[in-house]
Parts: C-alpha cells; sequence; structure tokens
C-alpha cells in the first residue's frame, strides 16, 4: 500500500498553513490557517472494504505545569502521550485521496461540526472528536466538539519539536463499529484485528523560536 502527501515531504518541517498557530514574535503564538494536509495512496490490498486515517502528535507532555509559562521550558526528558488531530472513518476504498483544506480550512472556535462530513466526495466517512475537544473544555471561548482535522499547536517553549504521524489503514470491514462522538482510541481498539495493511507518512512542527531557526 503507498501513502504520500504533496504538501510536506515525509519527515519535513509541516508548513504552517497546515497548522493550528504559528509564531507571533510578540504574542508567542497566533492562529493560523489550519487547513488539513493533502493525502493520497494507492496499491489497496484485496478485500479492502474501508480506509480509516489517524493523525497523532506521540510527544504532548505528560505534565503541563511548565506548557507554555513564561520564563519556563518544557524539559526534553519529560515523559510525553498522544495527543490525537484527525480521526477518519469509513473511507470508502475506491477514494484515491483527500485535497488540503476539504475537512479544515480555518480554525473553527468550538470546534467543527461531525461525525458526518460536508464534502460528499468522502461519503460515507465519518469524523471522530480529536484532542483539543478536552484541551479547551475549560475554555468558555473555545470548549465544543472538535470534529476532524486540527493542526499542530505544540507549546511555544518546548525543548523538543514534535512529530505529527498520519497513519492510513486499510480494513477488513466496511464500517468501523464505533458510534457517536468516537475518538483516537476508540478507533484503534476497534480496528484491532481488521487491519490489512497500513502506511505512515509523518512530518514535524515547533513553535519554539529557538528551534525553528
Amino acid at each position: 500500500m503507498k501513502f504520500w502527501s504533496n504538501s510536506f515531504h515525509d519527515g519535513a518541517v509541516i508548513p504552517g498553513e497546515y497548522a493550528f498557530c504559528v509564531i507571533d514574535p510578540l504574542a508567542h503564538v497566533t492562529l493560523s490557517s489550519n487547513k488539513n494536509p493533502h493525502l493520497a495512496w494507492s496499491d489497496l490490498p484485496p478485500g479492502t472494504g474501508s480506509l480509516a486515517l489517524v493523525c497523532h502528535d506521540p510527544d504532548v507532555p505528560s505534565r503541563g505545569e511548565d506548557v507554555n509559562q513564561e520564563g519556563r521550558t518544557v524539559p526534553a526528558d519529560l515523559p510525553r502521550v498522544d495527543f490525537f488531530h484527525w480521526v477518519l472513518v469509513d473511507l470508502p476504498p475506491q477514494l484515491a485521496g483527500i485535497e488540503a483544506g476539504a475537512c479544515s480550512n480555518g480554525v473553527t472556535p468550538r470546534g467543527k461540526p461531525g461525525p458526518g462530513i460536508a464534502d460528499p466526495a468522502l461519503a460515507p466517512a465519518r469524523h471522530g472528536i480529536n484532542d483539543y475537544t478536552g484541551w479547551f473544555a475549560g475554555d468558555p471561548d473555545m470548549a465544543g466538539d472538535y470534529h476532524g482535522y486540527d493542526g499542530p499547536c505544540p507549546p511555544w517553549n518546548d525543548a523538543i519539536a514534535h512529530r505529527y504521524v498520519f497513519t492510513l489503514y486499510a480494513l477488513d470491514l466496511a464500517r468501523l463499529p464505533v458510534e457517536g462522538k468516537f475518538t483516537g482510541a476508540d478507533v484503534r481498539a476497534a480496528m484491532a484485528g481488521h487491519v490489512l495493511a497500513q502506511a505512515q507518512w509523518s512530518g514535524s512542527y515547533t513553535l519554539n523560536p529557538v528551534l525553528s531557526k
């Protein structure tokens, strides 16, 4: 199975237009255009009933006391956890890719609706919620259910750049058995034993101006 993107090279820095935030020299960060990147695939294995797409950041700090705090740095040796940026299931196997900006184009306060997708080319695919849902839960201006793609916005004082891993799964199911506001963890559990093949494409991103140089 082949999997690629025209938006950035595998292992390269993700352009700011595909991020939730970019560096601001005065306020540390500012909101970006938050487009989903282009993704495409081919050579699916025989018996593929549907595709699932998951994007996660495995480098999120496991503790938040230093995150985005003036005069402090998130240490490089801090244990890290997963943060899901995109959870998409039931993509039809005849589909060959997703265009840049088709599932996200701009930051949507309180989150994008779901699980259905407005683009008829992607039907009957469904979006799960990403982890900005939990991140913004206590923010009265941003709280909501964040379905679909929302891009990178790592701590601006993190000592490491973050990795963003897009994984495409070919499944032997036409419809994954997840319902309601399903999460990345829900999808990983539901896919167990049903993955015929998988492929990855990844990029890195930082909002730390020292690292960005």
